[in-house]
């Protein structure tokens, strides 16, 4: 198992930045590239209508993807704490409850959505021309959230392990394992959006099973162990739960976040413009989650290298770690934000005929949308670095800022306003609120770890 030589508390900062961002950030994008190419086989070999019930589903998705991430951020600070005070036992302890409570919540899930597929689909908004579709697609992506849960948190702990290139190839083979399976599920055998279902299904499936094949038999330090099964032993595990929870929770609500984002925009674009917006709305969250990946992806690399430091008292390391993470972040923001701007119907003839009412609608929407992803990526970045010091008030409270007090009420008020122009424009107005509010506190309280 290839492994770099990484010591947090030693190596430049830039340095290690650079060990982490380019494996995170390849394997993240690899991972979006393929679900914007799942996204242009369906429209190209299903239709708008099979986009707009993928978007549909997707919102529950987007929240349990957060209860992954925010186990695998919470138990990597506090792992990457435990280690630099040479607690591995404590380390292991804590990555294995986070991997086992995952597990348990999505049984729940999973027993309580799939009993009557259809109620779950109506309740999600979908119109009766859409909840074939939904269904067809639920039954397979919901079970494959699974192992998607066991990589979000895995992937933390394989980096932190001194492995990210191997966590880079866990989202690289599976996401070709998905190509593949796409094209050949809905164009040579005709399995239409239930066989990109099943093609997602079994390459979530490859990712998450490498990584747990890794973290039970192949890791360095942070291996999986047995947790015993007691009385105290359950306390102890739902302690330890608990801070991780409090810790991750930001995490947790970056990626509900886009659930937010989905079901309001879904149920918006349905009241104004039909099935023909829910359509155009979906190409849009496809590549929103390439931006959302990006900054994912600084948070992510910056991390152990914040949180280590941390643990170990070296602030000076810390800050520095701090500003590079924010320089890059505004600058692949920037990059973004250009190309939407720029090329806005190359991007959606990806997806669809440039002659469909969902293209036109996409197409003036695009550049408006854009507006959010400087802020978008930077408030990702800054609500990582409060996670990484465990400084869990603020991170939770921008990332309630962003999610929910700013959003909801933008998709409320903007469309009133604007029309259409306003549901796209209210990512951008929440984004730039949270922003500034970050950049308030900054300046409010000056402190530093």
């Amino acid at each position: 198992m290839q492994r770099d030589a990484i010591d947090l508390g030693r190596q430049s900062i830039p340095r290690l930045f650079k060990i982490y961002f380019g494996p995170t950030l390849i394997g993240m994008l690899s991972l979006c590239g393929v679900t914007a190419i799942d996204g242009i086989f369906i429209g190209r070999g299903v239709g708008p209508d099979a986009l707009a019930a993928v978007n549909i589903c997707y919102a529950p998705v987007m929240a349990l993807m957060g209860l992954g991430l925010m186990l695998g951020m919470g138990a990597s600070v506090v792992s990457s704490i435990h280690l630099a005070n040479g607690n591995v036992k404590a380390a292991r302890l804590n990555i294995t409850q986070a991997v086992a409570a995952g597990t348990l919540f999505m049984a729940l899930f999973l027993a309580v959505t799939l009993v009557s597929p259809s109620a779950t689909g109506r309740v999600l908004g979908a119109s009766p021309t859409l909840l074939p579709l939904v269904v067809d697609y639920m039954v397979w992506i919901f079970p494959s959230v699974l192992f998607q849960i066991w990589a979000a948190i895995g992937l933390f702990v394989v980096r932190l392990d001194g492995a990210p290139k191997f966590a880079m190839w866990c989202n690289v083979m599976p996401a070709v394992m998905n190509v593949v399976l796409d094209y050949l599920f809905i164009f040579p055998l005709g399995m239409g959006l239930e066989g990109a279902a099943i093609a997602t299904c079994l390459s979530c499936s490859a990712g998450g099973l490498m990584v747990a094949v890794y973290l039970g038999r192949f890791a360095r330090t942070l291996r999986l162990i047995r947790i015993k099964a007691s009385m105290k032993s359950l306390r102890l595990s739902l302690r330890n739960l608990g801070y991780q929870c409090r810790v991750g929770i930001s995490a947790f609500l970056g990626e509900a976040t886009m659930g937010v984002l989905m079901f309001m925009g879904n149920l918006l674009f349905m009241s104004y413009a039909g099935d023909a917006g829910v359509g155009a709305f979906s190409i849009a969250c496809y590549y929103c989650r390439f931006v959302f990946m990006i900054g994912n992806a600084i948070a992510q690399s910056s991390q152990p290298i914040i949180s280590y430091n941390y643990g170990l008292g070296y602030s000076g390391r810390v800050r520095e770690a701090e500003r590079l993470a924010i320089l890059a972040s505004l600058g692949c923001g920037l990059a973004v934000t250009a190309v939407f701007v720029c090329f806005p119907q190359w991007l959606v003839g990806l997806f669809l005929d440039g002659d469909s009412a969902s293209a036109a609608i996409a197409g003036r929407g695009f550049p408006l949308f854009s507006a959010a992803f400087v802020p978008f990526v930077f408030n990702l970045t800054a609500i990582g670095y409060f996670q990484s010091v465990e400084r869990v008030i603020p991170s939770v409270v921008f990332a309630l800022l962003r999610g929910v007090v700013f959003l909801v009420p933008s998709f409320e008020l903007l469309p009133v306003a604007y029309g259409i122009n306003g549901i796209w424009m209210a990512l951008a107005c929440s984004e730039t609120l949270t922003a500034l509010s970050i950049i308030a506190f900054y300046f409010l309280t000056r402190r530093r770890v």
